[in-house]
């Protein structure tokens, strides 16, 4: 067998890496890639350079420069490395470096610590797995430069990754991003990789990071009388095999919450993440143990992170006394509803605070802001771009909280990613604020739709792997520009923003408008949004991070009851299907 079929650019990197300076390990995992005629993952593993996504480089473990290894994420470090050190030019540069419990993430954090210190970078490495937004705050407490954390997030275990912080602690964005990526392409050999570490550069760093992020996390808490009052609140918690271990429990028990149930059958880390097929909280397989454990205690609130805790699933009992799990809207929305209120009652709004949320997450929470006088900003998708905003607001205005509808929030501004550890908090002393006034926290749900509407989203996410995958998402986003949907759901559509272009165009006047690039969060990225007559909204994203193009809608009825909410869910649920039938996408 020979690798005739593959293209000449996909070949000469296979040839390069075969006659390279590579280890004997993966010359011999390309050559049995080639006897076995595996032609399609031959071309996977080398038609194109691993890229920096929303959250940086992620993909398949194995050899090839599409794939997570010693040398693609040596490369991405090197590159790194003369990026920081020219731009941080006579300072002693520093970096803190976590990782999660994934295949090869202790390693890897390990060699990208070796490179760092080899290049006279001072490296603050956490001791044993951690979650993401401690990486964060590490930045700012340490006063470092950058930062790396190892993770996939909440992938397939065949997967793992690779985030970059810069000195504010939140993800880099443009126009270091960019840079960083020609620097990295600038490692054209090896040779160019410093892999031999200094011992003497690199810090391992665990409790004196720890101890004070729990602490920061406690001042979080606006009704810390409520949870002394609810202190038996029954909580079940599972980690799904990840780092959250290492932290929810002894940040909910510092709060003051004494009954909490962890799921053991995934609290031991785990990269295998044996009991899930996927270990993502949105998806409710992930979830089964948690709510079989909640069911037989009774429990009032279940809480899932995942791998790298930077995402929370929550789940709490209905008006029929039924477990239901809450989406990312939902409990972005609860979170921010709860809030607003804490802060209007305790008189901390005085017009310069503010919320943060990406374009595809609710309009719901738009709509709360407005009500309570705090403004609104909406950024691209990635938290990287909420990060963002607080940054260039640091000063000027207070930021509350922010959200996205992939499971993803943040309280408060210490930490600069979303914090599933921060967000576990928050939801137990949301759920005790509304038991101690007799209610659940589906109640307050139900309450928030009364007061500001009842907005319903649902998500279609459709996975296109390899090079033909990528090819087929890239399609289907031109088909839509060039012949957006007329109606959706019945209603005509009077608005298209297309983020790529950065255009806003008045359907029913044909009138085409810029959206501002370089406003804080926005630049240009391949999104559409189609807005109609009587308030759907449908965006079209193809994924940063994962093979999949994803479809998100949104549609809103008022919520004159209680009672009627079961009603109006059907509605809403019925006129979200009519939305995604009309796209033609499934």
């Amino acid at each position: 067998m020979t690798t005739q079929t593959l293209d000449s650019t996909t070949q000469q990197r296979v040839d390069k890496w075969l006659s390279g300076p590579y280890d004997a390990a993966t010359k011999e995992s390309i050559q049995h890639l080639i006897d076995s005629g595996n032609t399609t993952e031959l071309t996977d593993s080398f038609y194109r350079d691993l890229e920096f996504g929303t959250g940086g480089l992620r993909g398949v473990l194995g050899v090839g420069s599409n794939r997570m290894n010693r040398y693609t994420v040596g490369a991405a470090t090197q590159g790194l490395s003369n990026y920081i050190n020219a731009a941080f030019p006579g300072v002693d540069i520093s970096v803190a470096i976590a990782h999660d419990s994934r295949r090869m993430s202790p390693e890897f954090a390990r060699l990208v610590a070796d490179i760092f210190s080899a290049n006279n970078i001072k490296v603050y490495l956490f001791s044993s797995l951690r979650p993401t937004p401690e990486l964060s705050f590490a930045i700012r407490q340490l006063g470092c430069q950058s930062g790396i954390v190892v993770t996939a997030s909440h992938n397939p275990p065949e997967y793992n990754g690779y985030k970059v912080y810069w000195n504010d602690g939140g993800q880099v964005v443009s126009p270091h991003d960019k840079a960083i990526i020609e620097e990295v392409n600038k490692i054209t050999s090896v040779d160019d990789i410093k892999f031999e570490g200094v011992p003497e550069r690199i810090h391992l760093i665990d409790e004196e990071i720890d101890a004070p992020y729990v602490e920061r996390l406690k001042s979080n808490a606006v009704n810390p009388d409520v949870i002394k009052r609810q202190a038996d609140l029954n909580i079940v918690y599972t980690p799904i095999h990840g780092t959250g271990i290492t932290l929810v429990p002894r940040t909910l028990e510092a709060l003051g919450f004494t009954n909490v149930h962890i799921v053991e059958e995934q609290a031991t880390p785990d990269g295998d993440f044996p009991t899930v097929k996927s270990p993502n909280p949105e998806e409710k397989a992930a979830m089964q143990l948690a709510l079989d454990l909640a069911n037989a205690i009774n429990a009032d609130l279940i809480m899932a992170t995942d791998p790298d805790a930077d995402r929370v699933g929550a789940g709490a009992r209905n008006h029929h006394g039924e477990f239901e799990l809450l989406n990312g809207n939902q409990m972005a929305s609860l979170i921010i509803y709860y809030l607003l209120n804490a802060w209007r009652d305790t008189g901390r709004l005085t017009g310069k605070e503010f919320v943060a949320k990406t374009i595809v997450t609710t309009d719901l929470i738009d709509a709360m802001c407005k009500r309570y006088g705090v403004t609104c900003y909406n950024t691209l998708t990635g938290f990287k771009y909420i990060a963002e905003v607080i940054r260039e607001l640091e000063g000027k205005e207070q930021f509350i909280a922010g959200g996205e509808e992939s499971y993803g929030y943040l309280i408060g501004d210490f930490v600069r990613d979303k914090d599933a550890i921060a967000s576990c908090a928050m939801i137990a002393e949301l759920t005790a604020y509304a038991k101690d006034q007799g209610k659940s926290l589906f109640d307050t749900l139900m309450e928030m739709y009364i007061e500001n509407g009842f907005y319903y989203e649902s998500l279609v996410s459709l996975t296109k792997k390899g090079k033909a995958g990528a090819e087929e998402i890239q399609q289907m986003m031109a088909d839509f520009r060039a012949n957006p949907p007329k109606s959706i759901a019945g209603s005509p559509v009077v608005r298209i923003d297309d983020y790529k272009a950065l255009e806003r165009t008045d359907a029913t006047k044909g009138e085409k408008t810029t959206i501002k690039s370089g406003s804080m969060g926005i630049e240009s990225s391949n999104v559409l949004q189609f807005f109609t007559e009587d308030g759907t909204k449908v965006s079209a994203r193809p994924s940063g991070t994962e093979p999949k193009i994803k479809f998100y809608v949104s549609v809103k009825e008022p919520l004159a009851s209680k009672e009627a909410f079961d009603d109006t869910y059907a509605q809403l649920k019925a006129k979200a299907q009519r939305a995604i039938a009309d796209l033609g996408v499934v």
